[in-house]
């Protein structure tokens, strides 16, 4: 592709000496397994988000099936989330013996609609599980009122969101809401605001590894306590096994590349941001189009756009056709998988909005030329259609 939908190549040449420096150091030490690198991420990425407990996982799935676990949900209970992510979410759930309940997304934000939770809560009801999707943080305001007044845990998936931060504005949100629970975690980073946060460091990710990581963040004793015996086959102490755990410890190589790029998350967060607005601002004339809406938290893991002219795919096949990536996250909302099998009534926004969805080339590296480049396309496409018919 002439401009890929990710490259993690220039990255990697800008921090090539750092990275190959820390791996070295790692490969000298023979620590390969937990150790003081993952200590020192753990520590690092707390001090970061401002939280008391990061616990170093195998994979953001892990994270969340080990969140769970550590918040005692399993068989018989139900847990809501959104029908729009990728299905690690709902498979975290099915995993631990729990049924997701799947409710809409809000059209502006892609993320949970808080109006729609309270509806699908039941006695058998013991958690949320907002979606951060794309980088921009749900309507946490409501969604923390609600866990409040029904008695429920909230679990942050925020896979895709590291360094993303809660505004208080909500994106598509209009309710009047508790302006305390609102000032008390305005800017707040995503993943320590609810009872537990779970974050993925697969490689696309805006903090990426050189291969599978997760991390789970909470401020509970408890939680992080039960977390890190579930990590490691549910043993406080060698062959002191208390719990049927996991195999689920993340590596240090893995711990030594993600403490090198942690430094400069902020800094590519901030161009990701620039990136989108520069989008927004080329395709703003674009009838067809409906780019994000930007908050100030914000991190843009993909920018998303939606194409209302029911042309999407035509559209990603003509972008390929001059060499320009696009993806499609994600065609069929997590309900309507076959793993499923119509188990349950699809969303209507969700459906609608999965016909639409289209994101575009995004990383901190990408040239803004680059960015002009496929905007213009985007907006030739017009041109090209009406010839076309």
């Amino acid at each position: 592709m002439k401009i890929p939908v990710l490259d993690l190549k220039p990255q990697y040449q800008q921090l090539k000496a750092e990275i190959d420096q820390a791996i070295a150091n790692v490969l000298e030490s023979t620590q390969f397994v937990l150790g003081p690198e993952v200590k020192l991420l753990e520590s690092e990425i707390a001090n970061y988000l401002g939280i008391k407990h990061a616990i170093g996982v195998n994979s953001g799935t892990d994270a969340l099936i080990i969140a769970l676990r550590a918040l005692n949900i399993g068989a018989g209970d139900e847990v809501i989330t959104t029908s729009f992510s990728f299905y690690a979410t709902a498979e975290s759930i099915s995993l631990v013996g729990a049924k997701p309940i799947f409710v809409d997304i809000q059209k502006d934000s892609f993320n949970i609609d808080p109006n729609t939770i309270k509806d699908k809560i039941t006695s058998k009801t013991k958690a949320i599980i907002p979606v951060h999707l794309y980088g921009q943080p749900a309507a946490m305001t409501q969604i923390l009122s609600i866990a409040k007044e029904y008695g429920l845990k909230v679990i942050e998936d925020c896979a895709q969101a590291f360094g993303a931060s809660y505004d208080g504005n909500c994106v598509g949100c209009y309710q009047n809401c508790d302006d305390n629970q609102r000032q008390n975690i305005t800017g707040k980073y995503v993943g320590g605001i609810g009872d537990v946060g779970a974050f993925s460091f697969y490689p696309t990710k805006n903090l990426g590894a050189y291969g599978d990581g997760g991390m789970i963040v909470t401020n509970s004793d408890d939680i992080a306590e039960l977390s890190r015996m579930l990590r490691v086959h549910g043993a406080k102490t060698n062959y002191n096994n208390e719990l049927l755990g996991y195999n689920s410890r993340l590596d240090s190589l893995q711990a030594c590349v993600l403490r090198v790029k942690l430094k400069y998350i902020n800094q590519w967060n901030q161009l990701r941001r620039k990136i989108a607005q520069t989008y927004n601002e080329l395709l703003a004339n674009n009838p067809n189009i409906i780019t994000p809406k930007m908050s100030k938290g914000h991190v843009f893991h993909q920018y998303t756009i939606r194409i209302t002219n029911g042309k999407r795919d035509q559209l990603k096949d003509y972008l390929a056709d001059l060499g320009i990536g696009s993806m499609i996250y994600y065609p069929i909302p997590q309900d309507q998988l076959p793993v499923y099998k119509k188990q349950y009534q699809p969303n209507s926004i969700t459906m609608k909005l999965a016909e639409e969805v289209l994101s575009l080339p995004i990383f901190p590296e990408l040239s803004l030329d680059k960015v002009v480049e496929v905007a213009q396309a985007i907006n030739n496409f017009n041109i090209h259609v009406n010839k076309v018919d």
